[in-house]
């Protein structure tokens, strides 16, 4: 048994996952927790690792279930090949993205970090640059903005911010 790479068509990483494991294939799609603003707040959403890509275990030889399924299968693109030659990923990877795909779990990865440069887009402080500071809650965070020559630190939306490059 090896791993082989799918590409799945846009946005349907999930179902081509869940399509495949119904007809009995071995699937992984490495996922990553993100911070991303949804409404107005601060939301953890999970996203694919490779967006547009999932791994299958397929067996070689007499003994092993057919592929033409797999490009039939709502969600999925097609098999990724070299020629024809269908792309052998190393099970070392595979196991290697297992393992880091546990640890990010404990900690997503967040849409502002303390620190950050980032600049009001909305109110009466539009276009000022401040440095990002931390999320109070959901809906939220503390920024910290330049006034009359003092650090003021400002309560402000998360959508009302953008990251300055």
């Amino acid at each position: 048994m090896h791993w082989y790479l799918v590409h799945t068509k846009p946005r349907q990483e999930s179902c081509a996952l869940q399509n495949l494991q119904q007809q009995g294939y071995a699937c992984y799609l490495p996922l990553l927790p993100v911070e991303k603003l949804r409404q107005g707040s601060l939301a953890i959403l999970t996203e694919p690792l490779f967006p547009r890509y999932l791994f299958i275990q397929l067996g070689q030889g007499n003994s092993a279930r057919s592929w033409a399924p797999i490009r039939s299968t709502r969600g999925v693109n097609r098999l990724v090949s070299f020629g024809n030659e269908p792309a052998k990923i190393d099970d070392g990877l595979i196991d290697l993205l297992q393992q880091q795909e546990t640890a990010f779990q404990a900690r997503p990865e967040q849409l502002f970090k303390p620190g950050e440069k980032v600049q009001i887009t909305e109110g009466a402080f539009a276009g000022i640059e401040g440095i990002y500071q931390m999320a109070e809650g959901e809906r939220r965070v503390m920024v910290l903005i330049e006034l009359l020559s003092k650090p003021v630190a400002m309560r402000i939306s998360p959508a009302s911010l953008r990251k300055v490059n």
